[in-house]
This record gives structure tokens, C-alpha cells and sequence, in this order.
């Protein structure tokens, strides 16, 4: 009986756990940038559910701006982490699939019925599937060092801001002959298999991380006229930006199959050399003559 009693006797207690870790800045600032590029986005839903079309489109403006942001800022401030990497791309989701599909069905494509929905729903599709794909490829260990700075298929914020072409154009404007919700289909159908596309696409991510110090001035000043235009003129700066970055893609891809066959020929080349110089060790050491073992002569 002592022995069993014994065996539900309870456990001395230990050094007690804290209940509560401290988390670094570091590491929530990030995500505080995420979550306010993810308001931004639901913000946008919401005005183009008002009809406040132009402030819909500010907001997933900047949503993409904030988008940028949080990735740089974590790797400046090495506060990269899984549970920012998943939250990152719930709030692309919704932000650059889920509000410019409706942003351009309530614009235009509901008049189409049940063709403008499908449009604006393999929009939001295509855009899940590309960032599916993008968080496998982080983990493909044999991805050549030189395919680092490009994406397969076009990015979510580009593909979002390029979708929405068709509302810049009839706020600058244009009649909606040229943007009419027809055209617009169409054109959110090629942007969606753009994104669901292996078509590689320059990432920029190397842009910037190393500036010479002699250009720091005129970067600044550059930016600064940046912004001043984009916010004087912003739906003609936006329709600019979009066709120039739809017409770099075809160059992006020579590019890119330019360095995979660079890659590919140094691959052969370093696969060949190697055998060459076993088989030139191999013809080196040859065997050296033997000499004829002859009877000796025999004396008559």
C-alpha cells in the first residue's frame, strides 16, 4: 500500500516557467507594418462598397507602399520570422487578391454579370496560388543563387496595381469605350495568369542596399519628385508606371534565360574539367617498359 500511494504522491515542485516572454521590438515592427498595410486593404473594400473609387485605389496604393516596407524592415532589423512570413501572406491575399478584384467588379464588372464575377474571382484565385507557390520556393534549396532577384510570375502588389489599369485610365479622362468593363475582363484575365505564370519577373529586392555615397543627394531628390508627381498627378503617374512595368517583362525573361544558360554552360564546364584532369593523371602514370627476361646464353 506505501508503494502505491507512493506513486501518486505529487512531484517537488520546480524552478516555475514564466507564463509571459518578453518579444523584441525588433520582431513586432514588421508585423505592426503588415497589419497596417492589411487595414488598408479591408480599407479600401470599404470605400469602393461606397463608391469612393479614388480613395479605393489610394488605399491599396498604399497598402503595396507598406508591403515593400515590412520585408525590408525585417531583414534590416533581422526580426524575420515564420509567424511574420504567414501573416505576410494572409494580408497580401486579401489586400492584392481579394480588394482589386472587387474594387474592379464594383468599378465596372458587375455589369457584366456573372462574367465580370468570374473575371474579378480567378483574379483573387490566381493571386492565392502565386503566393502559395512563393512560400514553397523559399524553402527549394536548389534554387540557383542568380534567380534570387527575380519572382516567378508577376508579384501580388505589382499584379494589383497593374489590374486596376483600366480605373486609372477613365479617371484621367478617357471615355469608357477604351475602358469599357469588357475590355477591363479581358485584361484582369491576362494580369491573373500573369501571376499564376512561371514567367520570371525582376524583383528589385537588391535595389537599394548599397547606395555610393556620392549618389545619396540625388537619390533623395529623386524620390522627392517622385512623390510630388504621384500626388499631383497620380492616375496618370500610376498608368505610366503600369505600362512601362508590363513592357519590362518580356526583357526580364531574355535576362533571366541569359543567366540560366550562363549558369548552365559554367555547370558543364565545371563538370567536365574535373574529368579531363583524372583522365590526364590516368595517361600520366603509365606503366614503366619491363625488360624482356631473356635465357642467358648458354656457352657451346
Amino acid at each position: 500500500m506505501s508503494d502505491l500511494f507512493q506513486s501518486f504522491e505529487p512531484d517537488e515542485p520546480g524552478p516555475r516557467r514564466r507564463r509571459f516572454q518578453a518579444v523584441p521590438l525588433r520582431l513586432l515592427l514588421p508585423n505592426l507594418v503588415t497589419l497596417l498595410a492589411l487595414c488598408a486593404g479591408l480599407t479600401g473594400i470599404r470605400m469602393a462598397i461606397e463608391g469612393r473609387m479614388e480613395l479605393a485605389l489610394g488605399a491599396i496604393v498604399l497598402a503595396a507602399v507598406l508591403d515593400g516596407m515590412d520585408g525590408r524592415l525585417a531583414r534590416m532589423l533581422q526580426g524575420t520570422s515564420r509567424f511574420g512570413a504567414e501573416l505576410d501572406s494572409l494580408s497580401d491575399f486579401v489586400c492584392f487578391g481579394v480588394a482589386p478584384g472587387l474594387v474592379l467588379y464594383m468599378w465596372g464588372l458587375e455589369s457584366l454579370g456573372s462574367i465580370g464575377w468570374i473575371a474579378a474571382l480567378a483574379f483573387a484565385i490566381c493571386a492565392a496560388l502565386r503566393l502559395a507557390r512563393f512560400n514553397v520556393m523559399l524553402e527549394d534549396p536548389n534554387k540557383p543563387a542568380f534567380a534570387s532577384d527575380f519572382f516567378t510570375g508577376v508579384p501580388a502588389p505589382a499584379g494589383a496595381i497593374c489590374v486596376l489599369l483600366p480605373v486609372y485610365l477613365e479617371l484621367i479622362g478617357l471615355p469608357r469605350l477604351i475602358a469599357s468593363p469588357a475590355v477591363a475582363a479581358f485584361y484582369c484575365f491576362a494580369i491573373a495568369l500573369l501571376m499564376a505564370s512561371k514567367l520570371p519577373a525582376w524583383s528589385g529586392k537588391r535595389l537599394g542596399s548599397r547606395i555610393p555615397r556620392d549618389q545619396v543627394i540625388p537619390l533623395f531628390v529623386c524620390v522627392v519628385l517622385f512623390v510630388a508627381v504621384l500626388v499631383t498627378w497620380p492616375w496618370a503617374t500610376l498608368s505610366v508606371l503600369c505600362i512601362a512595368y508590363l513592357a519590362s517583362l518580356p526583357f526580364s525573361a531574355m535576362r533571366y534565360a541569359r543567366l540560366a544558360r550562363d549558369h548552365d554552360a559554367r555547370q558543364r564546364a565545371g563538370a567536365v574539367e574535373p574529368a579531363r584532369s583524372e583522365g590526364l593523371h590516368r595517361d600520366e602514370i603509365k606503366p614503366e617498359p619491363q625488360e624482356e627476361h631473356r635465357p642467358p646464353n648458354q656457352l657451346n
